[in-house]
């Protein structure tokens, strides 16, 4: 009981008190708002209208639930998931086979991923200058690369802060404009709908929200900043805020999408900015591209930090950013992101074979998370209560199903191809 005790803050905290806490939560919302969110939730709304903001609304719920597990483990432990898992087995023929599954799925569904955000990063830029997006895309590669190779956890925490702000006043301030009909919003985002041919898009809205490598960077970039029970608080104001800002700016996507373009099949995000000219003129595709060009640098950049940080904390690799493994592994996603990119290849087959990654890894992830929660040797007093492992494990029941449908969907896919 007199741990519980140091949970309680001697008193309220400042408003810039609690704005400095936020920065682990931050990363995690600036990775999963990428090309593929913001493409993805153009053509839902585009498609099905509001109908399906509900689906935007579970996954932010599920996403704080177990980022908040992932984030008590890393502070209370000062271990990420990945040394966590490790240790969890015994036997060395479950241990060995859970690192070498987490590795492979993290390492290469990152480095397939790379290709798509660098792309659409550099998509963002093309539309206002004309320059090939196969050009481009190198050239931010080898700006997140030096981010990188900096070591320092700071300079990324604040990048990925300042995207996340970008992201909001574009996509945000475009929803704005658009003017949507707020009660058709508010039923799309409480009334759960499934319309003819949605479930697809529904899997694909929660899918591009709850991603397997965050939990591994989160529950790593928490040791940076917190490391003891008092700063639970903290981290989870961090999360609820940074979560939930990122719920917005995808619900605000789609939500535009609905009110400009119902019904209108659109190739890219990029074609969006030509429906918004009558609101917007010529601002239009300027705030189109800034935004997705914010969203592609902050999950390239979140893709090659996953990686990294989950091969350390599974290795158990010691000195975090500034380990000159850490920074190899680092530096390799972003190189075959640079080559990929800059050959011309369409990234829609290295996006298919991380779906399918995804989908492997997922369910896995989510189950050994909730295992590991409960493990009173490693968390003590700290364990999941009741109440959370009732809803952890209807989340994970959720994700599992998500990540098998998923994963049959994109053999399915690959095979009619």
């Amino acid at each position: 009981m007199e741990q519980r005790k140091e949970i309680a803050s001697p008193r309220k905290k400042t408003l810039r008190e609690r704005l400095n806490a936020i920065g682990p939560g931050a990363i995690v919302t600036a990775s999963f708002i990428g090309p593929g969110t913001v493409t993805t939730a153009s053509r839902a709304g585009a498609t099905f209208g509001t109908a399906l903001l509900w689906a935007i609304v579970f996954s932010i719920l599920a996403t704080i639930v177990l980022q908040e597990m992932s984030a008590r483990l890393g502070i209370m432990t000062q271990k990420g998931l990945g040394a966590a898992i490790r240790d969890h087995f015994k036997n060395p023929l479950f241990k060995y086979a859970s690192m070498s599954l987490v590795l492979l799925a993290i390492l290469v569904g990152c480095s397939a991923y790379m290709a798509g955000d660098l792309l659409g990063t550099s998509l963002g830029i093309s539309t206002l200058t004309g320059l090939s997006p196969n050009l481009l895309a190198p050239l931010f590669g080898v700006v997140i690369l030096v981010i990188g190779l900096s070591g320092s956890y700071k300079i990324i925490e604040k990048t990925m802060i300042g995207l996340i702000v970008v992201m909001s006043v574009t996509f945000i301030t475009t929803m704005v404009v658009a003017r949507p009909n707020m009660g058709d919003v508010f039923q799309g985002a409480f009334i759960p709908t499934l319309p003819d041919s949605s479930i697809i898009m529904v899997i694909a809205l929660i899918g591009t929200t709850v991603v397997p490598y965050n939990l591994f960077l989160h529950s790593e970039n928490v040791i940076e900043r917190w490391n003891s029970p008092k700063h639970l608080a903290d981290s989870r104001w961090d999360i609820i805020i940074s979560i939930s800002i990122g719920g917005f700016i995808t619900a605000a996507i789609l939500i535009t999408a609905a009110t400009m373009i119902q019904g209108m099949e659109i190739g890219n995000v990029a074609d969006m900015s030509i429906q918004l000219e009558p609101l917007l003129g010529s601002w239009a595709l300027v705030f189109t591209s800034i935004g997705l060009f914010a969203a592609g640098f902050s999950s390239a950049l979140a893709s090659a930090l996953g990686a990294a940080i989950t091969a350390s904390s599974v290795l158990k690799w010691k000195g975090g950013m500034k380990n000159i493994r850490f920074k190899l592994v680092f530096a390799l996603i972003i190189v075959i992101g640079i080559i990929t990119s800059s050959l011309g290849f369409e990234p829609l087959d290295v996006l298919l074979t991380a779906q399918a990654l995804n989908g492997l890894l997922l369910p896995f992830v989510s189950i050994m998370l909730l295992i590991v929660m409960n493990n009173k040797n490693r968390l003590g007093n700290y364990v999941n209560s009741v109440k959370m492992n009732i809803i952890g494990g209807i989340v994970v029941l959720i994700c599992t199903g998500l990540g098998f449908y998923s994963l049959v969907d994109a053999i399915r896919a690959f095979i009619g191809a």
